[in-house]
């Protein structure tokens, strides 16, 4: 019943893209397509909740008769399925709920309303499909309808090249699934996932092959470093409630398409798959957050945070992998539901995020937060809500990222049980990592929120800002809701999880919400416990009782005096610290190593009132060293061999011919 309905709300969104087509001059056509998008979205969540809440095990499979002769296209519906069908629809409905307002303001709504519910079908039919063809069909379309809406801004400067890089490397990705799956379909081509299950009997080179390919096709699309190199840039290129979509829904499919192949349909993993992947984690985490803070551009530091918090949920990926092939089972139920809560909160900040970047580009028509500031006089509702999710998103209680980042160190400090001693040294320093991320996050985002929402204005578009719509402003509020949902009551999202982790390991957590004060136990009162509730009600009660005691015993008289001006008293804005200022002594740290960073100072002669200059110079090492090369190599390669196009068939014939002899005396000696 629940997979029928399902199915049935894919077939809806692709009857609103031929309404959209068909509606795509008419001055509502954008209201209609985003109502029917939430009303779906709504109802969709509602099935994989209610899915979910009876433990998720329907069971149910159904085969169309669509895609290969004879076989069909499989689809069935797990706990794992429902549990990611509530990530694609809740994000899924909240954004179209933002997209209502947003909407109104959207410079190309023709390019973007049709593309919109295909791109929530695909992210929908991922976790659905039950058979490779399916999968990588679902997956395909995915990109390709994201691609699209990359591409809406086509004439905006760089937008062409963001989604041209995007799409090299879901193509790329894709490849890499298609060849895991044709691994684990093996010589006898059952490529549903039952015959795949039935048939696991991958030798350790094909299973560590296997691995390898789904780390590439899968990381790629999640932002694994160094596969994270398009995200930064189609990211920001989209409209900002699709941004929120791509970031913080999509990338979750592809945690979905890692966990289904990895921890599904792979039946024993090595103890050293654990290294490789928190390896790739722990660099991805660090990175992820160091990039973020040399940005200026607010919509791409929230992309390479994506990047930061993907690392996070590899981390805990990684860990119930070293866990689950040393039979810790216990262990292994903790990091993966650390994993999956993670995947749950950074669906929910991130979104807000950017919605909030949404409407800070609405209100002002800039996202380089040196020509923001003093929004929070103008926009104090967005500043809240924003302000909340860089707390949830630093991992501050009593807010959601910090329980899941909480737990994910318990399972971190569990390493000592692990016997291989390769695991026992890689996973403490992984945890140091995170730890390192963790502060470089509070970092960053005290530089997004001052930068942007405090001081003076530094633009005359940030001087005359507006409160954005009431649709946006209900949708940041929901998120914002639910950040501090989460972090207050995360035993409820824990054991909602259980028949997730039961089904993939083996084992669950302790049952949480029938702890006393509703705290969360991840191992053994005696170890460590945690208590958002009380938290909360402490945080809250102090900062009252805080404001109180200041409006009660400070003075009545105000004296009115120019504040202390380090003995320049310059009242230009531009004085001000600024997003540079922030990152100016982390980058004399970590730049050289990182960026290769280059500091260029102009100064005036003496005498001169003219400010002093400074230029920075930032490379991405990943790209010059990685891409750059490979791109040069197809250019190289393409000039070279663009006369072929421009033979006489007397040549063509000759190659062909040349072509076929070759191929003939290559069998005529193989062995």
């Amino acid at each position: 019943m629940a997979l029928a309905a399902e199915l049935w709300s894919v077939a809806a969104y692709f009857a609103l893209v031929v309404v959209a087509i068909a509606t795509v001059r008419s001055k509502s056509n954008s209201s209609i397509v985003y109502s029917g998008t939430f009303a779906i979205g709504m109802f969709a969540l509602s099935v994989a909740s209610f899915a979910l809440a009876d433990g998720g095990r329907t069971g149910a499979s159904i085969v169309l008769p669509l895609g290969l002769p004879w076989v069909g296209a499989h689809f069935q519906m797990d706990a794992l399925t429902s549990f990611f069908l509530i990530i694609v629809n809740l994000g899924g409905a909240i954004a179209s709920l933002f997209a209502l307002g947003y909407g109104v303001h959207e410079k190309a709504p023709h390019r973007v309303v049709p593309f919109y519910p295909a791109f929530l079908a695909a992210m929908n039919l991922v976790p659905l499909a039950a058979d490779a063809f399916t999968f990588l069909v679902s997956w395909e379309f995915m990109s390709l309808a994201s691609w699209a809406l990359v591409l809406a801004h086509h004439r905006e400067a760089d937008n062409a090249r963001a989604a041209y890089v995007y799409l090299v490397m879901a193509s790329f990705g894709t490849l890499a699934l298609l060849l895991a799956f044709g691994v684990l379909a093996g010589a006898d081509g059952g490529y549903s996932f039952d015959a795949i299950r039935a048939n696991a009997n991958l030798t350790p080179t094909m299973a560590a092959t296997v691995l390898l390919l789904v780390l590439v096709g899968a990381g790629s699309k999640a932002g694994l470093v160094p596969l994270h190199v398009w995200l930064p840039l189609a990211h920001p290129a989209a409209p900002s409630h699709v941004s929120a979509l791509m970031s913080g829904v999509m990338t979750k499919v592809a945690v979905y398409a890692f966990i289904r192949i990895i921890f599904d349909l792979v039946d024993s993993p090595e103890w050293w798959w654990a290294v490789v992947v928190l390896c790739l984690a722990g660099a991805t985490t660090v990175l992820g957050v160091l990039y973020a803070l040399m940005e200026h551009d607010l919509k791409r530091l929230l992309a390479y945070h994506t990047v930061e918090n993907i690392g996070i949920i590899f981390i805990g990926l990684g860990l119930a992998l070293a866990f689950r092939a040393n039979g810790i089972a216990w262990a292994s139920a903790l990091a993966l539901t650390a994993a999956l809560f993670h995947v749950l909160n950074h669906s929910l900040f991130k979104s807000l995020l950017f919605f909030g970047a949404g409407a800070v580009l609405t209100a002002t028509g800039e996202r380089d937060m040196e020509h923001l500031g003093g929004l929070i006089h103008r926009m104090p509702q967005t500043a809240f809500a924003f302000l909340v999710g860089c707390a949830a998103i630093s991992a501050l209680p009593p807010f959601n990222g910090f329980v899941s980042e909480w737990m994910t160190f318990q399972a971190i400090l569990l390493s000592p049980q692990l016997p291989q001693w390769g695991l026992r040294l890689i996973v403490p320093a992984v945890g140091a990592l995170l730890a390192l991320s963790a502060a470089l996050a509070a970092a960053c985002f005290v530089k997004a929120f001052g930068v942007s929402f405090l001081g003076r204005p530094r633009s005359a578009e940030a001087e005359h800002a507006k409160e954005v719509d009431a649709f946006s402003r209900v949708t940041m509020f929901v998120f914002a809701g639910l950040c501090l949902a989460a972090g207050v009551l995360p035993g409820l999202a824990i054991d909602a999880l259980a028949p997730v982790v039961q089904d993939l390991i083996g084992a669950r957590m302790p049952q949480q919400t029938s702890i006393d004060w509703l705290s969360i136990v991840p191992i053994a009162e005696s170890r460590s416990s945690y208590n958002g509730l009380l938290v909360f009600i402490f945080i809250t009660l102090s900062a009252s009782s805080a404001a109180y005691a200041i409006h009660l015993f400070a003075s009545n008289k105000v004296r009115r005096a120019p504040p202390w001006d380090c003995g320049f008293p310059d009242a230009r804005p531009a004085t001000q610290y600024g997003a540079g200022s922030f990152a100016q002594p982390i980058r004399r740290v970590y730049g050289t190593l990182v960026f290769r960073a280059r500091e260029h100072v102009s100064m005036p002669p003496p005498g001169d009132m003219r400010a002093a200059r400074i230029d920075v110079e930032l490379r991405d090492l990943i790209w010059d060293t990685l891409y750059a090369p490979i791109a040069g190599l197809v250019g190289f390669a393409a000039d070279r061999l663009n006369v072929l196009q421009f033979l006489t068939i007397r040549r063509y014939l000759s190659l062909v011919f040349i072509l076929l002899v070759t191929l003939l005396l290559v069998l005529a000696i193989w062995p």
